[in-house]
């Protein structure tokens, strides 16, 4: 995969550990909305812990990379979905273990009235491999 940081001083700056853009090539791999479900027990963890689900919720993101032949080098888009805009800062923390500033991919971060199971945090992601 090529892959490219685009940054402008013509647009905001980021806010968190994401860039712009990113420009790919490669086959892309669309990877759906992961929340806080250990696949081990087939439920969901940690009700009251936005850090714990954020946690967990990266290690299904990377279990599905990872059968795809991926890696989080190779994202280049995540979408973020919040029961709660307050929890922000704690998501971030963990999102940036995985994604450094320098390289992360693009993102966008909403707060939604509601997400599946009632859990605190749901994301998806956008991946671009060598095919």
């Amino acid at each position: 995969m090529t892959r490219k940081v685009i940054r402008t001083d013509n647009a905001p700056a980021p806010v968190g550990p994401y860039n712009q853009a990113i420009l790919a090539s490669g086959q892309m791999l669309f990877v759906a909305g992961q929340i806080a479900i250990d696949p081990r027990l087939g439920d969901v963890v940690y009700t009251d812990d936005v850090t714990k689900q954020t946690e967990q919720v990266m290690r299904n993101i990377e279990a599905i990379l990872t059968e795809a032949g991926a890696t989080f080098n190779d994202v280049v888009k995540t979408g973020v979905f919040l029961a709660d805009m307050k929890d922000f800062a704690a998501v971030n923390a963990v999102y940036a273990k995985y994604f450094s500033e320098e390289t992360a991919p693009a993102r966008a971060c909403v707060e939604v009235s509601r997400l599946p199971k009632d859990v605190l945090v749901e994301i998806e992601c956008i991946a671009v491999i060598d095919g």
